[in-house]
C-alpha cells in the first residue's frame, strides 16, 4: 500500500472491531477510525464492519450523520469493503427492522433464513464459492477455503436479474444459497468475518487493502451459477475451551477440574491445578486449528473495579495473536465496583468484553435466573420477554449471535416420568444407582455449586425465546471423566431447540467427538483438558472426523 494511501474503518458503535484492527495492524498496516464526517473525504478507502442487528446499525449511521457522506464516498469510486452487517446495509431494506431503510446501493432484501430444517443462527465455518469465472485482480478468495459465519440474516442467492452484476460468491447453508461476497465496482463485501477466518480471512482482507480492486462497468458478466449449483461446505467446529482463574500466587492460569473441582489432592499440595497461561495456550491452539477458543473465567474478581478486571487484558493480549472467535463466560451480568462508584449493567460488562476483543459472551447462572423468571411470568399470564433480562439486552444491542448460554446440568434419577411431573423426563439406557430408568437433567447455578428447580429443557426454550443464539451445554456427571459426552442429555436440547447447540463435557479420545456428531448432530464439539494436556491433539480429532465423514475445517496457515 502506498504511504499516502489513508486507511480508514467506520464503526458505528456496533460489537468486536478490535479484532479487525489487530487483523489489519498484523497484516502491517495503519487504520484510522472515522471520527466525523468530514473524515470520509480524508479516506482512500474504508473498511466497514458490523455486527447485531440492521436497525441498530441503520440508526446509528444516521445518529453519526454518516448516511450521505457514506453514500457520497461510494459514488465517488473510492474502495469500500463492508463486512457481515456491513455488508447487508449496502442493500434495500432488511426483514430484520421492516420499517429502516438500507443505503440502497444494491437492488435486493436482506432475509431471515429459515430454521424449519436448521438450527439459525448460520454460525461455523463454510465455503465461499465462486459464481462466475475469474477476473484478473480480484478478491483473494477460494472455494476450497473455509470462512467464519455468524448471522440469522442474509440476501438469498437468485443468480438471476441485477444480482448477476455484484454477486462473487454464495454460500448453502442447509436448503438456501446466499450471496457470501458481493464486488462490483469498487465495492467489495463479505458476508462472512474475514478478520475471524484465519489464514483464509487474512488473505481477502489482504488483497482489499493491498490492491485495486475496481471491477470495471464493462467487465463480462458471463454465466452465473444457479442457487442449485452451490455446494454444501458447512463444517463441524472444533472448540477448546480454557477456563481460567487466579491461583493461590495471584498469578491468571488455565486450570481443569475434576467434575468441576480445579484443585490438586491434599496430597499433591492441594493448589489450583496449573496448565499454562491463557494467552500462550490460545496463540497455541489457534496454531493447532481450534474453530473457537472460549475463555472461562471461573474467578470473581470482586475486588477489583470492573475495567481492571485481568480478563480484560486477556481479551485484548489473545486478539492480537488470534484470528478465529473468542467468547468469554464468567461474570456476564450487572456489576457494581467495589467501592460503588460505578453500577455496570451486564450489557456494558458484555461491550467491554466485546471491545476489548470478544465476539461473544457466554451466560451462566444469569440465565438460569432468567429462565425461572421466563416461566413464572408464562405462568401469571404475563409477557415473558419484556426486555429486563441480560440475554435480551445484549441480543437486541449486538444481535442473537453474540449471547451464548452455559448450562450445567446434573442427572436426577427417578424410578417412572410421573414422579417429576414438572419436568422434562427421558428414557436412559445409563441406569441410576437404585436401577431407575428415567432421570430428569437438573440446571445448577454458581458453578454447579446450588441446584435449582429448572430441567434443562425448560432453561433451553425460554433462553432461546428471549434471545440467546447458541447453547453451550455441559454435564457435571460427565466433566473430567474422559467417559464421553451424554449423548442422551446433547439430543434432548437438540431437539429442543433451533439455535445451535455446543457438546460439552466427558471427551476422553477422538472416537467420543465423531460419535456425539453422528449421535446427535450437534453443531460443535468442545474440549479442555485433553487438549490442554496434549493427550489429543486437535489435528487428530479433525482427522478421525474427517475419516467418518464429518466435514472439519483445514486450518490455512496464518499469514
Amino acid at each position: 500500500m502506498p504511504p499516502a494511501q489513508q486507511l480508514y474503518l467506520l464503526d458505528y458503535g456496533a460489537g468486536n472491531v478490535r479484532s479487525l484492527l489487530n487483523a489489519v495492524e498484523h497484516l502491517g498496516h495503519t487504520i484510522r477510525r472515522i471520527e466525523s464526517a468530514e473524515d470520509f473525504a480524508r479516506a482512500d478507502k474504508i473498511i466497514f464492519p458490523g455486527v447485531g442487528a440492521f436497525g441498530y446499525a441503520m440508526k446509528a449511521l444516521r445518529a453519526k450523520g454518516f448516511v450521505e457522506p457514506l453514500r457520497a464516498f461510494i459514488a465517488s469510486g473510492r474502495p469500500l469493503m463492508g463486512i457481515c452487517v456491513g455488508m447487508q446495509v449496502l442493500f434495500e431494506g432488511s426483514d430484520e427492522s421492516p420499517l429502516e431503510p438500507g443505503l440502497g446501493v444494491f437492488e435486493g432484501r436482506v432475509r431471515r433464513f429459515d430454521s424449519a430444517a436448521k438450527a439459525v443462527p448460520h454460525m461455523g465455518w463454510n465455503a465461499a464459492q465462486a459464481v462466475r469465472p475469474a477476473l484478473p485482480q480480484q478478491p483473494d478468495l477460494g472455494d476450497e477455503r473455509r470462512y467464519y459465519f455468524v448471522h440469522s440474516y442474509a440476501v438469498p442467492y437468485t443468480g438471476a436479474g441485477r444480482q448477476r452484476e455484484f454477486a462473487h460468491t454464495a454460500t448453502r447453508y442447509g436448503d438456501e444459497a446466499i450471496v457470501s461476497a458481493l464486488w462490483q465496482g469498487s465495492v467489495f463485501a463479505t458476508q462472512f468475518h474475514p478478520e475471524k477466518s484465519g489464514g483464509a480471512g487474512l488473505l481477502a482482507l489482504r488483497s482489499f487493502i493491498e490492491h485495486d480492486l475496481r471491477r470495471r462497468p464493462d467487465a463480462p458478466a458471463g454465466d452465473v451459477l444457479a442457487p442449485a449449483d452451490i455446494r454444501a461446505a458447512l463444517t463441524t467446529r472444533v472448540i477448546a475451551c480454557l477456563d481460567v482463574r487466579a491461583n493461590d500466587q495471584g498469578d491468571l492460569v488455565v486450570t481443569k477440574g475434576d467434575q468441576y473441582d480445579v484443585r490438586e489432592s491434599a496430597a499433591a499440595g492441594g493448589d489450583v491445578r496449573n496448565l499454562g497461561r491463557p494467552v500462550d495456550l490460545a496463540q497455541r491452539y489457534f496454531a493447532e486449528g481450534a474453530d473457537e477458543i472460549a475463555f472461562l473465567n471461573i474467578t470473581s474478581f470482586r475486588d477489583l473495579p470492573f475495567r481492571d478486571t485481568p480478563m480484560l487484558e486477556v481479551l485484548r493480549q489473545a486478539s492480537r495473536r488470534v484470528f478465529v472467535p473468542l467468547t468469554i463466560g464468567g461474570g456476564v451480568r450487572d456489576i457494581v465496583d467495589p467501592d460503588g462508584a460505578h453500577a455496570w449493567p451486564a450489557v456494558q460488562v458484555a461491550g467491554e468484553y466485546f471491545r476489548s476483543g470478544a465476539d461473544k459472551v457466554s451466560i451462566g447462572s444469569d440465565a438460569v435466573y432468567a429462565a425461572e423468571r421466563y416461566w413464572q411470568r408464562r405462568a401469571d399470564g404475563a409477557e415473558p420477554c419484556d426486555g429486563s433480562t441480560a440475554i435480551e439486552q445484549i441480543a437486541a444491542r449486538y444481535g442473537r449471535q453474540a449471547v451464548v448460554v452455559s448450562v450445567d446440568p446434573r442427572r436426577v434419577y427417578v424410578r417412572a416420568p410421573d414422579a417429576a411431573p414438572t419436568h422434562h423426563v427421558i428414557a436412559t439406557t445409563i441406569p441410576g444407582p437404585g436401577g431407575e430408568r428415567f432421570c430428569w437433567y437438573q440446571c445448577t447455578v454458581r458453578g454447579g455449586r446450588e441446584p435449582r428447580d429448572v430441567d434443562v429443557r425448560q432453561l433451553a426454550t425460554a433462553c432461546e425465546a428471549l434471545g440467546a443464539g447458541e447453547i453451550l451445554l455441559n454435564c457435571m456427571d460427565r466433566d473430567g471423566t474422559n467417559a464421553g459426552y451424554d449423548a442422551e442429555l446433547i439430543a434432548d436440547v437438540k431437539a429442543a431447540v433451533s439455535i445451535p447447540v455446543i457438546a460439552s463435557s466427558g471427551a476422553g479420545c477422538v472416537e467420543h467427538f465423531s460419535e456425539v456428531v453422528e449421535r446427535t448432530g450437534v453443531d460443535a464439539v468442545l474440549a479442555a483438558g485433553i487438549f490442554h494436556r496434549r493427550e489429543v491433539p486437535i489435528a487428530d480429532v479433525k482427522r478421525h472426523m474427517a475419516e467418518r465423514g464429518i466435514p472439519t475445517r483445514e486450518a490455512a496457515p496464518c499469514l
